[in-house]
């Protein structure tokens, strides 16, 4: 089997694992992670930081982006143009609208910056060593091919398997953050 039918079926089997997580276990899960990453020095330091609104059984993003928002930091969320992505900064939720794929992006007229200390990367299966499996369009490991930045994905316990196939355009995560643990990859 070649990697990327490999991907797709472990990408299937992964999905249909976290859809079928309660929404009480979600939001439980995701205050958990919450208050892990406020707790990490590289989330205390940065002060630009790409966060995704999340879709589908995601891990809940909205109240730390809230909290972001409150505590003045600068928050930007992706935008998908054309066929690459780019981070836009919002002030409130109000300057999000719903975008490719239904996700909510910032609108139009919010300023482009790619220049992010930390990003919060979307995650459907990750292995402890860091290499992610996302949902298979390939948006965020051609960014952070481009834009070296600290990254973090956001992921329930039973999302976090052994072994992942690895392609050669596929970017590391740096850091894991589960409901149980914070763990740093092997990088």
């Amino acid at each position: 089997m070649d990697n990327s039918t490999e991907k797709k079926s472990l990408r299937n089997l992964l999905l249909e694992k976290r859809d079928n997580t309660s929404h009480d276990f979600l939001k439980i899960a995701s205050e958990k992670i919450h208050q892990k990453v406020k707790g990490m020095k590289n989330f205390r330091d940065a002060k630009k930081i790409g966060v995704y609104y999340p879709i589908g059984s995601e891990i809940l993003t909205q109240d730390i982006i809230q909290e972001l928002l409150s505590i003045g930091k600068e928050v930007f969320l992706p935008k998908v143009v054309g066929d690459t992505m780019e981070f836009r900064k919002i002030e409130k939720f109000s300057s999000l609208e719903k975008g490719n794929f239904d996700i909510m992006e910032p609108k139009e007229e919010c300023p482009k910056d790619n220049n992010l200390d930390l990003i919060f990367v979307p995650t459907v299966g990750i292995s402890p060593g860091g290499v992610r499996l996302g949902y298979g369009h390939g948006f965020y490991d051609k960014f952070l091919a481009e834009n070296n930045t600290t990254t973090i994905s956001l992921i329930l316990e039973k999302q976090v398997i052994k072994n992942i196939p690895k392609s050669e355009h596929d970017i590391l995560i740096d850091w894991i953050v589960t409901e149980d643990k914070i763990l740093e990859t092997q990088r």
